[in-house]
């Protein structure tokens, strides 16, 4: 059985001192102690403590340095530091707590004002831990809400034209893949991931009539389908959160070719964002091998064969040859979440 009491780190130069901080709170702590500056950095370092009592006056790495150190770094900044020192003019009171120390004691202390001080300050420290749990918390679950209606929109907006709306599913998985094989960060990655199934949300207003048309558009009926992207633009507006300005760029940029012959720009080459050169490749790839109403579903094979022939013509040469090396992750993407 592990014990549960809170871990203390006394640190002075001085061994008599020591001894008498660790006879006062041993019976309620667990201690651990540090004869210099040097050695209680590394202490904190491998095992972080609840709490440091701190000398002022130490050879080499002094209390003040210390500190300083250990509120620097965000793992270590929050833990309470109280001085505990000969010092006692206001002006050394005010330099520790000016480098983030909480609470400040003067030699020789007395056991019951130590005791005090330490419960009080670990309580507010525990408090604080606390708290933070629940921001991080109901931050997750805020947004876990906002990507669940993201994913909603862009679900909505396919179901316009595809029974399951699992297009954006498939074709955002995709997107994702292909970034983290072109070296795209992290961050970006998941945020594509979320932004890519909005990509058509601007097909909501396009008229049923020439969305579910089974035959060929005519050159009017063509006219109004090339307004979606930015219709969709328009529908996710100017927000200034990172996922819907990604997903504004990918509506407005998924179209266009990189001959300079898509719409509804004209973008040509490395002129056209980034994350509308990925949506792209994912989004053609995905509705080839889908079932549409004016069309049946390539194979896997003959699409990308397709895709091969059109590098650099519609879509970005070296994007499309990392694609192609994705294969086996596209197929165990398309078998997850084929249609029903």
């Amino acid at each position: 059985m592990t014990d549960s009491k809170p871990t203390i780190l006394v640190v002075d130069d001085i061994p008599e001192n020591i001894d008498v901080l660790v006879g006062i709170l041993k019976p309620d702590y667990q201690i651990k102690v540090a004869l210099d500056g040097v050695t209680a950095l590394k202490i904190v370092e491998q095992s972080p403590p609840d709490l440091i009592l701190l000398d002022i006056m130490m050879p080499e790495v002094d209390g003040l340095e210390v500190c300083r150190r250990l509120k620097a770094q965000p793992m270590t900044s929050p833990i309470p530091v109280i001085f505990v020192t000969a010092l006692g003019e206001v002006a050394d009171e005010a330099a520790g707590l000016a480098v983030g120390a909480v609470d400040y004691l003067t030699k020789p202390v007395n056991a019951a004002i130590v005791q005090a001080r330490v419960k009080t300050h670990l309580a507010l420290y525990n408090q604080a831990q606390h708290l933070e749990s629940l921001v991080r918390s109901r931050t997750h679950e805020l947004e876990q809400a906002r990507l669940h209606v993201v994913q909603c929109l862009g679900r909505a907006a396919e179901y316009k034209d595809n029974e399951t709306g699992l297009h954006v599913i498939r074709m955002s998985h995709y997107a994702e893949r292909l970034a983290r094989a072109a070296g795209l960060p992290e961050h970006f990655c998941q945020v594509l991931l979320h932004a890519a199934p909005m990509h058509d949300i601007g097909k909501i207003g396009i008229p049923d009539r020439i969305l579910k048309k089974e035959a060929r558009l005519d050159a009017k009926e063509w006219d109004v389908m090339r307004t979606h992207p930015e219709l969709g633009a328009k529908i996710l507006g100017d927000l200034e959160t990172e996922l819907m300005q990604m997903a504004s760029t990918i509506a407005l940029t998924h179209h266009e070719r990189w001959d300079g012959e898509g719409y509804p720009q004209g973008l040509k080459g490395t002129d056209i964002p980034v994350e509308g050169r990925i949506v792209a490749i994912a989004d053609v790839f995905d509705a080839l091998t889908s079932r549409r109403p004016y069309k049946g579903a390539w194979t896997v094979d003959d699409t990308l064969a397709e895709m091969q022939r059109e590098r650099g013509t519609q879509f970005d040469p070296e994007l499309v040859d990392l694609f192609l090396t994705l294969e086996p992750e596209i197929r165990v993407i398309a078998e997850r979440y084929q249609d029903k």
